[in-house]
């Protein structure tokens, strides 16, 4: 069984006892987490589809941790004026390890 969830504007696939990646949520690691806007519940062949949301599912899980992604470097500069700008950037992230997926309705 798995379902597909909505957070922080993107979409993420959701199975039992998987670690999935997601934007940075707000908590401390082992803390719970319930996500109500399932978009997509599969089970054994039966499919639910919400509209948008499936009423009544939903998946729980624990922060196993918070951390940075990846530095992402980068450059502007205009040709023969002197003009350079350089920046970089470390996406904030949280793991969660999905402890249940609840079918509902």
């Amino acid at each position: 069984m798995y379902a597909i969830i909505k957070t922080g504007g993107k979409q993420y696939k959701a199975a039992k006892d998987e670690v999935i990646i997601v934007d940075k949520l707000e908590g401390e690691p082992g803390a719970a987490l319930e996500f109500d806007e399932v978009v997509f519940v599969a089970n054994d062949g039966s499919v639910k589809l919400g509209s948008p949301y499936v009423k009544g599912a939903k998946v729980r899980g624990t922060i196993v941790r918070q951390f940075l992604g990846e530095k992402v470097n980068a450059f502007n500069y205009k040709a023969k004026k002197n003009v350079r700008k350089r920046w970089g950037h470390r996406q904030p992230y949280t793991s969660i390890r999905v402890t249940e997926v609840i079918a509902g309705k």
